[in-house]
């Protein structure tokens, strides 16, 4: 039998959206938990699916925007209790303009607004690392 307290966290992506210094930021609507707290658009890692293929089609998704994967914000982050592995890239917007399609709302925060919005714990840790970065 598999122990689910022994399985490997699922991975999961998101894409801090980039337009100048401002990034976009997604408020959840669900599940009730989580609703109200933000975080960047992304999701589940499919089976065969590289992790830039899956911002993509995420982004897509939630979005209704195409978007250029960037490099890694940090390293892995642990998020839901460990059940989840999340990476955080950069991403610039390459056709459309975004939608909340799966989000209460969606907000672009430049870096002295990024603690105006509660962020999900998990999150954080790349929000502070893309304050560093955009006040360099």
């Amino acid at each position: 039998m598999n122990d689910p307290s022994t399985a490997e966290p699922r991975v999961v992506v998101g894409a801090a959206i980039r337009d100048g210094r401002a990034i976009l930021a997604a408020k959840r609507a669900y599940p009730p938990e989580l609703a109200g707290l933000w975080e960047f658009p992304g999701g589940k890692l499919e089976p065969g699916e590289t992790e830039p293929e899956a911002l993509r089609r995420e982004c897509r998704e939630e979005l209704g925007v195409e978007i250029t994967v960037g490099e890694r914000v940090l390293g892995d982050l642990a998020t839901g209790g460990g059940r989840f592995t999340l990476r955080v890239y950069y991403a610039d917007l390459a056709g459309g303009e975004p939608h909340a399609k799966e989000h209460a709302e969606l907000r672009w925060l430049l870096p002295e607004e990024l603690d105006s919005v509660p962020w999900l714990p998990g999150n954080r840790p790349a929000v502070e690392a893309i304050r560093a970065a955009l006040a360099e």
